[in-house]
């Protein structure tokens, strides 16, 4: 996926979306290589992952949110259909549903089965989902300087897809199980404050040496540079239950990054804000989600979720109507408002019958036509 380098008024973007592939039986496959190279994707590319039970897409470069929507939907379409022609269900969820008798099998390649070699069980954490949304930024060293301005709203971010309830045949208690296991990883979780660009090159560089990653493509900070690509990727959500939910991640997610700019160019210094207090913030934000409280990124203090979202709208509201994305932010937070988001639909299709093939069926991508 590429995205255009990006001025101030011209933040194109671009989605990523990882999915489980099932059987019938609702058990993980081994086929994510064979449907991801036998889908055809005109608008994006599709990406083998670490693990064979899992694929990836990824849109184009995009300028409006109505083009993530279309690119999305079309995307997860087809890989739905290549999945059906082999008897299996494509699933946008952030974690297996279903206790698995064995580890899932890592994808033959060098690179995936040196970092399964490397970093042993860690590496079965691989079966999780996300959705990584990359905004075009002028350079690296502003990139840098909006990582340290964003790091506090990390937590209302990952509220927004929270999708992942059910681990292992049972409820974990999170609304976002995905976010604490793929933080097991030694260079996962939120990224501390650098201060310049030369501090988060030295910090990737002590990475490398210690081990901790195996190359720079592994820095899985919920904020990162792209080394491919003049981005900035922010990799903090879950796979979104729907579309729609995932859009508007990447338009609220460009909304801060264009009101961040405009911080930064007014020359406000980044929020004061410890590792340790953004930690525990994060923590819970994946156990509360849309419908509980986190640490409001101002004041310190507990507030609700939807509350906070309604402030920070109306703080990135001059960016978002510059995209012409106001009017889809605000219907998209009215839905969650009223369905509570993935993480709530997902417990009450198990609460009908306590069926975890209830949230299967919930979740499952319909093949559809284009």
């Amino acid at each position: 996926m590429r995205v255009e380098n990006g001025s101030h008024g011209a933040l194109t973007l671009g989605v990523e979306e990882e999915f489980l592939l099932v059987d019938a039986a609702g058990r993980l496959s081994r086929q994510g290589p064979d449907v991801a190279t036998r889908t055809d994707a005109p608008d994006g590319e599709l990406q083998q992952e670490l693990v064979r039970c899992q694929v990836e897409s990824a849109t184009g470069i995009c300028s409006s949110i109505d083009e993530v929507v279309e690119q999305l939907g079309g995307l997860r379409r087809r890989l739905a259909r290549t999945a059906a022609d082999r008897q299996l269900r494509l699933l946008p969820i952030g974690c297996p549903v279903l206790a698995e008798e064995r580890s899932p099998e890592i994808t033959p390649n060098p690179r995936y089965e040196r970092a399964a070699a490397e970093f042993g069980a860690t590496a079965r954490v691989a079966a999780t989902c996300g959705c990584h949304v990359h905004v075009a930024i002028p350079d690296k060293e502003t990139g840098v300087r909006l990582i340290d301005h964003l790091r506090p709203w990390l937590p209302l971010l990952l509220t927004v897809t929270a999708n992942s309830v059910f681990a292992d045949g049972a409820d974990s208690g999170y609304a976002s199980w995905r976010y604490p296991l793929w933080s097991r990883w030694p260079s996962a979780g939120p990224p501390p404050a650098f201060g310049s660009l030369d501090q988060y090159e030295s910090t990737v560089e002590t990475m490398l040496r210690s081990g901790a990653i195996i190359d720079r493509g592994m820095v899985y900070w919920d904020i990162r540079l792209s080394d491919d690509q003049p981005t900035l990727e922010f990799r903090i959500g879950d796979v979104a239950a729907h579309v729609d939910e995932a859009a508007l991640l990447a338009a609220v997610i460009r909304g801060l990054v264009r009101t961040a700019l405009e911080e930064i160019g007014d020359g406000r210094p980044a929020p004061a804000l410890s590792s340790e207090a953004l930690r525990a913030n994060l923590w819970r934000a994946s156990r509360d989600g849309f419908t509980g409280q986190v640490l409001h990124p101002k004041t310190g203090y507990l507030a609700p979720v939807a509350v906070q979202w309604a402030e920070t709208v109306e703080l990135i509201r001059p960016a978002l109507k510059e995209y012409g994305d106001d009017e889809f932010v605000e219907q998209g937070f009215a839905r969650l408002r009223e369905n509570g988001g993935g993480a709530r639909r997902q417990r009450a299709a198990f609460d009908r019958r306590e069926n975890l093939h209830d949230v299967i069926d919930l979740l499952a991508v319909e093949p559809g036509r284009d």
